[in-house]
């Protein structure tokens, strides 16, 4: 009985590793690490939607050189701890090569440096911050850096605004808020505005009134505001409420205003990646699938995600392999039409492509809507 028993769970393990190996075989495995839960829940949520809709496509039409695209995802709630800590689970418990995210800078950040020793390709859906590739060779981003949207939120203010004095109000402590300030006050300055009010604040601050009772006083044509919508829509309140009526101008981190925000948002326009009323082909495209899927339209974050899940897709297509190194050479010469626009590298695996500007109106049903403005090339 003993030697039947043990013959059979050899026969068992046996199997249970075929199978395996053949699952293995037949697939693709990604990795992802997104803020599902949290404050900036909403860019995880989305992002993941984004490349749901990817896979689904590229696994409906055949898959990656035969092969299905498998997604296996941890929630990092924004938090770089636990960014960490899902990063680990990945490549060790699930063996993942290829990882898709954190999403904010910060997550993102604290493992760049572990992708680039253990040579797993990372590509940041939306971290913008410039020093996110400077880990190596391994570490790529389908997004634009802060440095251009800072420049595209200058010259706007500027060149479309007319705006000659303007006041920022931005948090210290977050390096997103920061690295945006910077440039858009060098920008501003630089084609000939004034910055008449600069004013900070700690992350997770709540009542913004004081600064903005000094930026009052400083009477500017716009006001930056370089954070995340929840943040944002907090302030503008608190700036309406004061009578600042100005315009006030942002970056991609705005988007999830139209679902977080009310009216003291409207005279307000941000940089973004890609336009959802763009005419483009490519763009209708995928749209109308993600309205189909998900029953509502895509935010930039969605879009992100999607083009980060083709640009593998290609760049595996192109390496002929999943090996790690193979599809990081591959995806460092990519250049083709994205949903996000026409995209390739620069020498240091940041995308070279255009940003839309949006403004938030008012839709024919009284919701808020971010509409195409204008677009700024790099």
């Amino acid at each position: 009985m003993k030697k039947i028993a043990l013959a059979a769970l050899t026969a068992a393990a046996l199997f249970a590793f075929a199978s395996c190996g053949k699952k293995d075989s037949d697939s693709i495995t990604i990795g992802g690490i997104f803020p599902l839960s949290g404050n900036v829940s909403v860019y995880g949520v989305e992002c993941k939607n984004g490349i749901d809709l990817a896979i689904e496509e590229i696994n409906a039409a055949g898959g990656v050189n035969g092969k299905k695209l498998v997604l296996v995802s941890e929630d990092d709630e924004g938090n770089p701890d636990k960014t960490v800590n899902a990063f680990q689970k990945l490549t060790t418990k699930d063996g993942v090569k290829i990882v898709i995210g954190s999403l904010t800078s910060g997550c993102t950040k604290a493992v760049t440096s572990r992708a680039q020793a253990q040579k797993i390709v990372q590509i940041a859906p939306a971290a913008t911050a410039p020093d996110i590739t400077d880990a190596g060779d391994f570490i790529f981003r389908a997004c634009f850096i802060d440095p251009f949207q800072g420049t595209v939120g200058g010259k706007f203010a500027v060149e479309n605004l007319g705006a000659k004095n303007a006041a920022i109000l931005y948090d210290i402590g977050n390096d997103y808020s920061v690295g945006l300030t910077e440039n858009f006050e060098k920008t501003f300055v630089a084609l000939g505005g004034t910055i008449v009010a600069k004013e900070s604040y700690a992350t997770n601050d709540k009542d913004f009134n004081a600064q903005l009772t000094k930026i009052k006083t400083a009477n500017p044509d716009v006001l930056y505001l370089p954070d995340y919508y929840n943040v944002v829509s907090l302030i503008a309140k608190q700036a309406r409420a004061q009578g600042i009526n100005v315009a006030l101008v942002g970056a991609d981190g705005w988007d999830g205003l139209t679902s977080n925000a009310g009216d003291e948002v409207l005279n307000g326009f941000y940089s973004n990646h890609y336009a959802v009323d763009s005419t483009s082909p490519a763009v209708q495209k995928y749209v109308a699938a993600f309205r189909a899927k998900y029953n509502k339209a895509p935010n930039a974050f969605a879009a992100l995600g999607y083009d980060s899940v083709y640009l593998l897709k290609d760049a595996i297509v192109k390496a002929g392999s999943a090996d790690a190194t193979a599809v990081k050479n591959a995806l460092a010469s990519i250049q083709g039409e994205y949903v996000t626009g026409n995209l390739s590298f620069d020498a240091k695996r940041n995308p070279i492509k255009a940003a839309v500007m949006l403004e938030l109106v008012k839709g024919d049903d009284g919701k808020l809507a971010a509409v195409y403005k204008t677009t700024v090339q790099p």
